[in-house]
């Protein structure tokens, strides 16, 4: 063979072999680019799962506080008409000894109210000055 050929020979080889390489290379990226996706596509699911979970327990920490809330509300509310009850008798009783003492005491204090009014001593203030 002449040198020549050899040389085409060599570069031909040397060629195919660089094809491969890159072909290879082309593949690998691929093949990473393909793994990535994969991995991107559990992380979202993985996100969409756990926020379905989370809204479940919320739902059901929500209902759960609420039948504890109707449950208290049902105990207390017939303590509250009782309350209700009680506290009007005692109004109704105190009202009628605040009646009974303004009844008791009306005159005295109409007659020192009258007596306050129409008492006048003049005095000179402490703050007055002369020139």
């Amino acid at each position: 063979m002449t040198r020549l050929h050899l040389t085409h020979t060599l570069l031909l080889q040397k060629a195919a072999s660089n094809s491969t390489g890159i072909q290879t290379l082309l593949e690998a990226e691929k093949e990473a680019s393909k793994i990535v996706q994969k991995a991107r596509t559990y992380r979202v699911q993985r996100l969409k799962d756990a926020r379905a979970e989370a809204a479940k327990e919320i739902e059901e920490l929500k209902t759960s506080k609420n039948e504890a809330f109707r449950n208290f509300e049902q105990e207390h509310a017939g303590s509250s008409d009782q309350t209700s009850r009680t506290v009007e008798v005692e109004t109704e009783q105190k009202r009628v000894e605040i009646e009974t003492a303004f009844g008791k005491n009306r005159e005295a204090v109409l007659q020192k109210l009258l007596e306050t009014v129409f008492t006048v001593e003049p005095k000179i203030h402490p703050n007055a000055r002369f020139n």
